[in-house]
């Protein structure tokens, strides 16, 4: 995002279309943002408008203001790269101004910036094949990573996130309901990668580690780690500090955690071996690291599933401590949300 001499690329008012041209052309993003004294934004001018002012009859001292667009898209400040992306695909814009609240300009994302994180050659697994039994009805005719949260379906935010991230191609494992997946995503151009579908056996579903077992060899041969995630998260986070924390830490598997404060809801007694009570804490609050079920992990890994058996990613995590490899941990403090109960369906709905 370009967040620094947002200046160059601002006219007032009162500006000419001259004065617009020189700001787009200083900025070489195709607009420049008309605001007001306290930095508000007002509206937009590309250079179509410009051009099409000009072939109108107007001269380049004339006001640019009546040629420019008054209510612009824009996004709020602080607001997800997968969702910024999203907006920019739905209106076919190549960038978006962001706003504080009280709609002063803070920043101007464009398409390349966006999109324009270094590719990163690792691949990405988003496990998509559990039934989501919890979620009840809600999940008997959709799949869950299909439930939509602010107008996208659950897995699209995910592959957003890591096409946001660098990550260019994603493998999908489905079971459950595959084709309602493999028809939502599609081939992954239209969101800016490739996906490709892990397809495990309907009576036969292999849990959130098994289904790697089906990677193609030159994935599961692969120098570079991959990385996994579950297909029914909220979260964003930066592939490629992941990736780099996974190298650095020399780790065969990195587990994505952050913290959890659960408060218990009653007066908690602790004792000695003689059972008398030592001291007592009404409703303490418990913090602790929960998984994420976001991994990053060597695909030298996979050869320790057991091919075409039911295997999750914790007992994968489990196998490696019993066999005395190294497991790291990557903390992540964005947003989080495991939509695994209508609940959570509706928190999700009313964060996004």
């Amino acid at each position: 995002m370009i967040d620094t001499h947002l200046d160059q690329i601002c006219v007032p008012p009162d500006a000419t279309l001259l004065q617009s041209i020189a700001a787009i052309d200083h900025g070489a993003n195709a607009l420049c943002c008309v605001v007001d004294e306290e930095n508000r934004l007002l509206a937009v001018l590309t250079d179509g408008d410009v051009r099409r002012a000009l072939l109108g009859g107007a001269a380049l001292d004339s006001p640019a203001l009546p040629h420019a667009t008054r209510d612009p898209r824009t996004v709020e400040s602080g607001t997800p790269r997968a969702l910024v992306i999203d907006v920019m695909r739905s209106v076919r814009i190549s960038a978006v101004p962001e706003v504080d609240d009280q709609r002063r300009l803070v920043g101007l994302h464009t398409l390349s910036d966006v999109l324009g994180a270094p590719q990163l050659p690792n691949v990405a697994v988003i496990m998509a094949g559990g039934r989501g039994s919890r979620l009840g009805d809600l999940t008997a005719s959709t799949p869950k990573p299909l439930m939509t949260v602010a107008g996208r379906s659950i897995i699209e935010w995910s592959v957003l996130g890591l096409v946001g991230g660098g990550v260019r191609h994603i493998f999908v494992s489905v079971n459950h309901l595959a084709e309602q997946i493999i028809d939502h995503l599609g081939d992954g151009s239209r969101l800016g990668c490739r996906i490709d579908y892990l397809h495990e056996q309907v009576d036969k579903p292999l849990g959130t580690a098994g289904s790697l077992t089906l990677l193609p060899d030159a994935v599961r041969h692969a120098p570079h780690p991959l990385i996994v995630m579950n297909g029914d998260l909220m979260v964003e986070f930066e592939a490629e500090r992941l990736v780099e924390h996974h190298r650095r830490s020399g780790a065969e598997l990195t587990m994505g955690v952050r913290a959890y404060t659960h408060t218990v809801p009653f007066g908690v007694v602790q004792t000695d071996t003689a059972h008398r009570v030592t001291s007592i804490a009404e409703k303490p609050e418990m913090r602790v690291e929960i998984n994420t079920a976001v991994y990053c992990l060597d695909p030298q890994l996979i050869q320790l599933l057991p091919t075409g058996e039911h295997s999750t990613m914790p007992e994968l995590a489990q196998t490696c401590l019993d066999d005395d490899r190294s497991v790291a941990a990557w903390t992540m403090n964005a947003d989080w949300i495991d939509v695994g109960t209508p609940a959570d369906l509706a928190r999700a709905k009313g964060q996004a």
